[in-house]
């Protein structure tokens, strides 16, 4: 017990020493003489000195050993602070069924992709959106959010994984926004392979403010544009695409878990809708689907009140959606255009229309239609990704 609350304490003590001793009856019983009262006092006083002097010195020793512990945990890789860590090709494609088979007849990029992932995870969706918005073919794995066993073959726990053919084999692509930037870089200029492209963009190890040991992906909001780079003025506007991609991310995509799952039977309705879209009837045996909903509701809603505190978003956690959202909106008015990236979407664009399309049919998602002017937005980027009108860019090269 901290010294603070030992202290907050002993007017307690004392306030409620001298009511018990005004409470003792004066008839049939034993009365407290003023030198009893007095000692009584003293025995309170004395009490609460010792549980100061005792608690302080305990509450330094818990938390300098608590300090000490994260200290040890962290020592024990603290020589892979700074080192990369190589995401290997593999010879051969894992041997897990594919859920199914996204074919666009404009593409023409030659890329053979499979997306492991859940279908209604935010990050996911970015990489879904972009594909589809260029109109890239891809095959999709539907992963068990709960059991994860369709990614058992990486080391990496997360999802979305693309996994991209080349040359040698097959090469795992992690994390949303660094597949995003380096097909992107690879739209841009065709000439550049996928597997030199991805040493562009290193995991590297690092620790956090925990101790703890993870690794980060630099470069992952970044273009590789070669030689060929681009005007001041355009540069301005990558730099402002960067910054709002990094903003989705950051921000944005946390105020979504603490709105979809606000409540029990929020999360329920959510997961619910999420077996529906991500048609789990099909891929997943029926013991295993009531797993997901069942245990994924319940863990989430739990889940969701910490991500509130943790990102410190307001008592009505639909307040800070709409700021999020109106602070985006606002931001595109002052561009003047339909889109951030003016008449045609950018990747801050296919961004935020991803991370949203995934709570598209929850609740919070038709509470953020009613209550801000989402709706005009939302509804010109589902025309542009449901008509692949990114595709006539890669066309004409």
């Amino acid at each position: 017990m901290s010294i603070l609350q030992r202290l907050s304490r002993f007017p307690q003590n004392l306030y409620y020493a001298k009511n018990v001793i005004k409470r003792y009856p004066k008839r049939n019983e034993s009365i407290l003489s003023a030198s009893q009262q007095s000692s009584m006092l003293r025995t309170v006083f004395k009490a609460s000195l010792v549980g100061i002097s005792i608690g302080f010195p305990v509450g330094i020793a818990i938390t300098t050993g608590y300090s000490w512990y994260k200290d040890m945990e962290a020592s024990k890789t603290y020589h892979l602070q700074g080192k990369e860590e190589k995401i290997k090709i593999l010879k051969e494609k894992p041997p897990i069924p594919v859920s199914r088979e996204i074919i666009f007849p404009v593409d023409t990029t030659e890329l053979k992709l499979t997306l492991y992932q859940y279908q209604t995870c935010p990050f996911c969706c970015k990489v879904r959106v972009f594909l589809d918005y260029y109109g890239i073919s891809y095959e999709i794995v539907e992963v068990d959010p709960v059991l994860r066993k369709e990614i058992s073959w990486s080391s990496y726990k997360k999802v979305p994984i693309l996994l991209a053919q080349v040359d040698s084999g097959y090469q795992p692509l992690n994390d949303s926004s660094m597949i995003i930037s380096l097909l992107a870089s690879y739209l841009k200029e065709r000439s550049q392979k996928i597997n030199d492209l991805i040493e562009y963009y290193p995991s590297i190890a690092m620790h956090d403010e925990n101790g703890r040991l993870k690794y980060e992906i630099m470069n992952k909001y970044f273009l590789m544009y070669q030689d060929n780079l681009p005007a001041n003025k355009i540069m301005d506007k990558i730099m402002e695409e960067r910054k709002w991609r990094k903003w989705v991310d950051d921000e944005f995509v946390h105020t979504l878990s603490p709105n979809v799952y606000r409540t029990l039977d929020e999360a329920y309705k959510t997961f619910n809708w999420f077996s529906k879209v991500g048609k789990w009837e099909e891929y997943f045996p029926t013991w295993e689907r009531l797993i997901m909903i069942n245990v994924g509701a319940t863990a989430m809603w739990l889940i969701s009140k910490r991500l509130k505190k943790r990102h410190h978003l307001k008592q009505d956690v639909r307040q800070s959606l709409y700021d999020e959202i109106n602070k985006w909106l606002n931001a595109i008015n002052k561009h003047g255009g339909t889109f951030m990236g003016g008449e045609k979407p950018n990747l801050s664009d296919l961004a935020v229309y991803g991370v949203l399309k995934s709570i598209e049919g929850c609740s919070a998602f038709k509470d953020a239609l009613d209550n801000t002017n989402l709706s005009t937005w939302y509804n010109a980027m589902t025309k542009e990704v449901e008509t692949h009108s990114g595709s006539k860019y890669l066309m004409t090269k």
